[in-house]
């Protein structure tokens, strides 16, 4: 997907958006899979901020973007918005580094993917060993069949690596939690005992 090719609209998608207490970035639209209820086929952005970028912005743009919005003020700062961070990885590790040595709590919100866009690479521990705190993962189903069909990855054996990265984050003790949107498609106390036996916490969003 090219940078010109991420909306038509005439406004700069927000890279800063503020909820809940906590900074969040949008760095990328570029996502590794469809969800059928991903927001951003609903609508332009969330909580009134308009997340579609019109390009990618760069490290020194973002870290432009998070001084303005004097981040250290926020509980977390989150990496997020309307694509997967992690299709950014190297930029991702970056903005890490230079956050926690500002002092920043960082969490990553994924649908825990990166290890198939890197495969040479072993994602879980760079992210550890950038500062990274606490990583969010999407799990959205209680099962392979059904995490296709509703997410529609880009790669095969999407759910089982996903897992994979989940189960390597709590391995390497770093505070992980495991989601899945609240629909009648999926079975969440199914979804709840998959996060408790990887040791993740669960949350349904």
């Amino acid at each position: 997907m090219s940078a010109n090719s991420y909306s038509n609209t005439s406004k700069p998608g927000t890279i800063c958006y503020t909820a809940h207490g906590n900074l969040y970035l949008n760095i990328t639209n570029r996502c590794t899979a469809r969800c059928v209820f991903c927001v951003r086929d609903l609508s332009d952005g969330v909580y009134g901020y308009n997340l579609r970028l019109l390009y990618e912005p760069s490290v020194e743009e973002i870290k432009q973007a998070l001084e303005k919005n004097n981040f250290l003020k926020y509980r977390e700062i989150v990496f997020t918005g309307f694509g997967e961070p992690t299709v950014r990885l190297d930029d991702m590790l970056s903005l890490i580094r230079w956050l926690k040595g500002h002092g920043a709590y960082v969490r990553l919100d994924t649908n825990g993917h990166a290890q198939l866009l890197y495969p040479n690479r072993d994602v879980v521990k760079e992210l550890k060993d950038a500062g990274l705190d606490a990583i969010s993962v999407s799990l959205n189903a209680e099962s392979e069949d059904i995490y296709n069909r509703l997410c529609q990855p880009r790669y095969k054996n999407a759910y089982q690596s996903m897992l994979d990265f989940t189960k390597k984050a709590v391995n390497l003790g770093m505070r992980t939690r495991m989601t899945v949107v609240g629909f009648t498609e999926i079975d969440i106390e199914k979804c709840k005992r998959i996060a408790d036996n990887m040791g993740a916490d669960f949350h349904v969003r």
